[in-house]
């Protein structure tokens, strides 16, 4: 994980730094505020111990630098842009970055510095006095939306590579509507209270000594501070909209031919990277993480003029290492093309980047079942079809549930045997889910016999094998037409345990791997070594005559972890 959230050159990692330093103040800002719906008493009590740390030197130095360092990246990173053409959320979370100091600014004079210099003691109610109920409360109350969706946006670009991100992601849509909510519910409260004591003409004397009210010399110099910060603001935008201009204008006087294979081909500035040509042009090219070099999804095998390239950056020999690409293989976002060159996109969203993302795949460590009905063609020989198909989907009702129910997803049927995947957090969630599900499915079993036998059919004999190894998760087949599913050779060796169910006369055959990651304290005399056809080395895994025989070691497992 440690890779994934902080891969990526220096300036990446310091906005990633100094953005998680701010959106943590603002967060128990935002928090702080919320307090007033509850009780003035909570409002200030929080807003002492919060300011007791974040007044002090050392963090008051650390909050300022993460939030000059913050804007500078920002403005620095939009100066170098070749384009302006950027995903809707990159260009929202930019849009919005930019509003940030022209309410900001104002906020934090009239209150630090005002603190600091004229000793006011600028506590929320001093705050939302100086705010009620002007239009400053509703540009205030924008600022605080503005922040949070700011930062809100750049966490999810931030986080969104992680395993655990997207499961979150309901949860925490939740809390990240409910903290603005809050902070505004907390703020109106307590602005209505406070504004009827000031309102009275005794307690607002009493307001203004204790809160040091400045006097109008010192809001005029106050707002002339303010005004002098806005425009330096401005000037530093204009500088940054002028290096955008002439770097623009000089990369103008320079173009190269970009060619797509099964794709267009361009005219492109020199001294943007290839993703930069393929978003200015409209070319659908797959990049997750943005262009940040955290990700591989926007590689491209280079065809033609990869000697004109200078070889991979530290960051890109990474990412690049970590899926272990070919030398002509490189990543969209690094590589800035000044000769005339040829590239294959590996991953080719049609319009936009979900089919390249799922196709990429995902490499996890799975419990994976083979079933398999014993006697099937014996059975059926001489049977209509339709009976047949019938019997397939009465065994397939009674057995299915037991793995669902169990968090396991049938991968694919083959005839009257089925694959299954326990995509669980963890290996040994996984390995336990599908020693459950197997318990489960032998009890099913059982029950759908006595219903066989009461119409006077036969019993239904299975064979089962479980193991757990790597596998990897994703889209296979034709764009349009793929399907989901699992590949590795964990599948393989999950097939061959189950054929030798067969000769062994058993219901299951469970690799030593998942009862090791399952926890499973079972006697190691009853483990066998099987030599597999197909598989390189021998298999330990233990014969199960009948898979609902675990179910006491199991519920032992379950109690100790529960103890």
């Amino acid at each position: 994980m440690k890779s994934a959230l902080w891969r990526g050159g220096w300036a990446t990692r310091l906005r990633i730094g100094s953005g998680l330093v701010l959106f943590a103040f603002a967060f128990f800002h935002f928090i702080n505020i919320g307090m007033g719906l509850f009780h003035t008493d909570y409002l200030h009590g929080m807003q002492d111990g919060r300011t007791a740390v974040t007044r002090h030197i050392l963090l008051s130095v650390l909050l300022y630098a993460a939030l000059f360092t913050h804007a500078g990246l920002a403005l620095a990173s939009i100066a170098q842009r070749r384009t302006l053409r950027m995903p809707f959320s990159t260009a929202l979370q930019v849009v919005l970055g930019l509003l940030i100091p022209l309410q900001l600014i104002s906020h934090v004079i009239q209150t630090r510095v005002a603190h600091e210099i004229y000793d006011v003691n600028d506590e929320m109610g001093y705050i939302i006095i100086l705010m009620w109920p002007s239009t400053v409360i509703w540009m205030q109350s924008a600022l605080l939306l503005i922040v949070w969706v700011h930062g809100c946006i750049g966490l999810h670009m931030w986080l969104r590579l992680t395993k655990w991100w997207p499961s979150a992601v309901p949860y925490l849509i939740g809390v990240a509507v409910f903290i603005p909510m809050f902070a505004l519910a907390g703020l109106l409260t307590e602005g209505r209270r406070i504004w009827l004591d000031f309102a009275d003409e005794f307690l607002r004397e009493q307001y203004i000594e204790h809160y040091n009210w400045p006097s109008p010399e010192a809001f005029q110099t106050m707002f002339t501070v303010k005004d002098n910060a806005l425009l330096a603001f401005w000037l530093a935008l204009a500088a940054t909209g002028l290096v955008y201009i002439g770097r623009k204008l000089w990369r103008r006087r320079h173009a190269v031919r970009v060619s797509y294979s099964s794709g267009p081909e361009v005219d492109a500035e020199k001294g943007m990277t290839l993703l930069e040509i393929s978003q200015a042009h409209g070319v659908p090219h797959a990049a997750l993480c943005g262009g940040k070099g955290r990700c591989t999804t926007c590689r491209v095998i280079v065809e033609a003029g990869s000697s004109a390239l200078p070889p991979p950056g530290d960051v890109e020999a990474r990412s690049l290492a970590a899926v272990g690409a070919s030398p002509q293989t490189r990543l969209a976002c690094q590589i800035r093309p000044t000769e005339p060159t040829t590239v294959f996109r590996v991953f080719q969203p049609d319009g936009g980047r979900i089919r390249g993302h799922a196709s990429q795949g995902q490499e996890r460590k799975l419990a994976v079942l083979f079933l398999d009905m014993r006697g099937f063609t014996a059975r059926t020989t001489g049977q209509l079809p339709y009976d047949i198909v019938f019997l397939l989907n009465r065994f397939f009702d009674a057995v299915v549930p037991a793995i669902t129910k169990d968090g396991g997803v049938v991968d694919k049927y083959m005839g009257d045997g089925l694959l299954a995947v326990f995509e669980k957090p963890d290996a040994a969630a996984s390995a336990r889910a599908g020693l459950k599900a197997a318990i489960d499915i032998s009890h099913a079993l059982d029950r759908f016999n006595e219903q066989l036998e009461a119409e006077g059919s036969p019993g239904i004999r299975i064979g089962m094998g479980l193991h757990l190894g790597d596998l990897v998760l994703g889209e296979i087949g034709a764009q349009g037409h793929a399907a989901r599913t699992i590949i590795g050779d964990a599948v393989n060796v999950a097939s061959r345990l189950e054929s030798e169910t067969k000769a062994l006369g058993v219901e299951l055959l469970v690799s030593q791997e998942v009862l090791k990651a399952a926890g499973m304290d079972l006697p190691s005399e009853g483990i066998r070594l099987f030599q597999l056809r197909g598989v390189a080395d021998p298999i330990p895994a233990l014969p199960v005559t009948r898979a609902s025989g675990l179910a006491p070691h199991t519920q032992k497992q379950e109690q100790s972890y529960l103890a």
